[in-house]
C-alpha cells in the first residue's frame, strides 16, 4: 500500500514538474524564435533604407508612363539600375542578403539571384517567408519604392531563412535533451522526497496497528472473563450465594480494570489530539509528592517495601531524608514550578506506583526531589529508584511504548498492568517542555529521571 502511495507521489511530482518544464521550455523557445525572426527583420528593413538612399534617380526620356501615387506635375523619373546596384551587391554579399529589383509593372529588372527562380511579386513590407527552391527558404521584405509621388520599382530583400531555424532547431534540441535529463532527476529526487514524506506516515500506520491490536488484546481478555462469570452466574438454577458474589467481585475488579484502561486510552487520545486544555498553576513538586507518596504507602508497607523521600535543601551538598509525615513541612522555593496539578499527580502517581509493584517484598523505593538545570533555565529534578530486577537494554528501547510491558512476571499474583503508564507519563512531561529518562539493569533496579522547567507552563 505505501509502495503504491510513494509510487503516486513521485509520480505526480514527476508529471507537475514536467509540465512546467515544458511549458518553460515552449515560452523559451518562442521568445528566442520570435527574437531572431524580429532581427532578421530588422536586418531586412535596414537593408531597405540603406539601398533606397543610395538609388539613382533621373529623369525619364519623354514618352515613358508615370505611375503616381497623388496627382504630380513633377517630370517623369526613373532609377537608373546599373548605377544604383553595382555597389550595393557587393555591400550585402557578406551578409547573405539578396536583393531584387522590379520596375514599374512588376518586372524582375535586376537581382542577386543566379540559379533561383523568381518569386512572383508581392508587396509586403511588414515581412514574410517564401520558398525559393525545393529545400530553400527566405525571408523577405518587399517596398514600393516611389519619389515626388510617382512609383519608380519595387524593391525586394531576402535573408535566408536557415539563420532563424538553424538555432531555432539546435535549441530546441538543446531544451529537449536538457528538460529530458531534468525530468529524469526529479523522478529521482520525487522517489527519494516520497519514500521520506512518507515515512512517518508509515511508522505511525505500523504504530497505529500494533496500537489496535494491543488494546484489542488488553480488552478481549477483561471482557471474555466477565461475560463467563455472568453466564455461569446467571445459568445456575440454584445458586450459591457466596459463589455468585465471587463471581460478581471478579466482575467488578475486571470492569474497573477496564474502566482505567479506557480512561487511560481516552487521556493519551485527548492529550495528543489538544483536547485537554493545559491549566498552568504554581504549585510545589514536595506538596504534589506528599499527596503521591501517601496514596502508595498503604500498598507499600503491605509489600513490606520502604517508600522514601529525599529533598535537596536549598543549600547543595545537604540532603535532608523524609517520610511521608514529614512532607507536609513548608515546601522549598526551589521546588516551586508552573504545571497543570492534575497532570503532575497523574505523572507521579503512575511512576513510583510502578516502582512499588515492580520492587520485591524487603525492597525500597526513594525519591529525590533536587533543584537543577533545564537547558539552561532553572528546573526541578524529581528521580524515582527502585530495587527491582531491573531491564535490560532491548527493554529500556520500548519502554515507553504503548502496552509494552518488559517482564510481566514481576507482577505479583492476580495484578496486571495496562503497559501505558510511561507512555502517559512521557506525554505529561512532553506537554510541560520537560525530559524523562529510563535507567535500568538487570538485577540492579530501575531509575526513573523528571526534570521539569519552573517555567515550563
Amino acid at each position: 500500500m505505501f509502495q503504491a502511495t510513494r509510487r503516486r507521489l513521485a509520480l505526480w511530482y514527476t508529471a507537475v514538474t514536467a509540465v512546467l518544464l515544458l511549458l518553460f521550455a515552449s515560452g523559451f523557445y518562442l521568445y528566442v524564435r520570435t527574437t531572431l525572426v524580429e532581427r532578421v527583420d530588422d536586418t531586412l528593413n535596414h537593408v531597405v533604407e540603406v539601398v533606397e538612399r543610395s538609388l539613382v534617380i533621373e529623369p525619364s526620356p519623354t514618352g515613358d508612363r508615370v505611375f503616381a501615387t497623388v496627382a504630380t506635375d513633377s517630370p517623369p523619373l526613373r532609377v537608373n539600375v546599373e548605377a544604383s546596384f553595382r555597389d550595393n551587391a557587393r555591400a550585402v554579399e557578406d551578409d547573405h542578403i539578396d536583393l531584387e529589383w522590379f520596375d514599374r509593372d512588376g518586372q524582375l529588372l535586376w537581382s542577386t539571384f543566379t540559379d533561383l527562380q523568381p518569386v512572383p511579386l508581392h508587396v509586403n513590407p511588414a515581412g514574410e517567408t517564401v520558398q525559393v527552391g525545393p529545400d530553400t527558404f527566405f525571408r523577405q521584405i518587399t517596398e514600393r519604392v516611389q519619389d515626388q509621388g510617382q512609383v519608380l520599382g519595387y524593391l525586394r530583400v531576402s535573408h535566408p531563412w536557415f539563420e532563424v531555424t538553424k538555432p531555432s532547431r539546435r535549441l530546441m534540441v538543446d531544451l529537449a535533451l536538457g528538460t529530458s535529463l531534468m525530468v529524469a532527476a526529479v523522478a529521482a529526487i520525487g522517489w527519494l522526497l516520497s519514500g521520506i514524506a512518507i515515512a512517518p506516515v508509515r511508522d505511525s500506520y505500523q504504530q497505529l496497528k500494533q496500537f489496535t491490536a494491543d488494546a484489542s488484546h488488553e480488552l478481549r481478555n477483561p471482557i471474555a472473563v466477565i461475560q463467563t462469570n455472568a453466564q455461569v452466574a446467571l445459568s445456575d438454577p440454584d445458586p450459591d450465594v457466596e459463589i455468585q458474589q465471587q463471581q460478581f467481585q471478579v466482575i467488578e475488579r475486571l470492569t474497573r480494570r477496564l474502566g482505567r484502561l479506557v480512561d487511560d486510552l481516552l487521556f493519551l487520545a485527548r492529550q495528543e489530539s489538544g483536547l485537554i486544555a493545559f491549566a498552568p498553576a504554581s504549585l510545589s513538586l514536595e506538596g504534589l509528592l506528599e499527596e503521591v507518596v501517601e496514596e502508595q504507602q498503604v500498598m507499600a508497607a503491605e509489600r513490606q517495601i520502604a517508600l522514601r523521600v529525599n529533598v535537596a535543601d536549598d543549600t547543595p551538598g545537604k540532603p535532608r531524608a523524609k517520610s511521608s509525615a514529614l512532607l507536609a513541612a513548608p515546601p522549598t522555593a526551589s521546588s516551586t514550578i508552573l504545571g497543570d496539578p492534575g497532570q503532575l499527580t497523574r505523572l507521579f502517581t503512575n511512576l513510583i506506583s510502578n516502582a512499588v509493584q515492580y520492587t520485591p517484598e524487603g525492597g525500597t523505593v526513594t525519591v529525590q526531589v533536587k533543584a537543577t538545570k533545564h537547558q539552561g533555565q532553572p528546573a526541578v529534578q524529581v528521580t524515582i529508584h527502585d530495587t527491582g530486577i531491573g531491564m535490560d537494554e532491548a527493554a529500556l528501547a520500548h519502554a515507553f511504548d504503548r502496552f509494552y510491558r518488559a517482564d510481566p512476571s514481576r507482577l505479583r499474583s492476580g495484578e496486571q498492568g495496562t503497559g501505558l503508564g510511561l507512555a502517559i507519563a512521557k506525554v505529561i512531561v512532553d506537554a510541560h517542555r520537560g525530559h524523562i529518562h529510563l535507567d535500568s539493569q538487570p538485577g540492579q533496579g530501575t531509575t526513573v529521571t523528571v526534570v521539569l522547567p519552573q517555567g515550563s507552563g
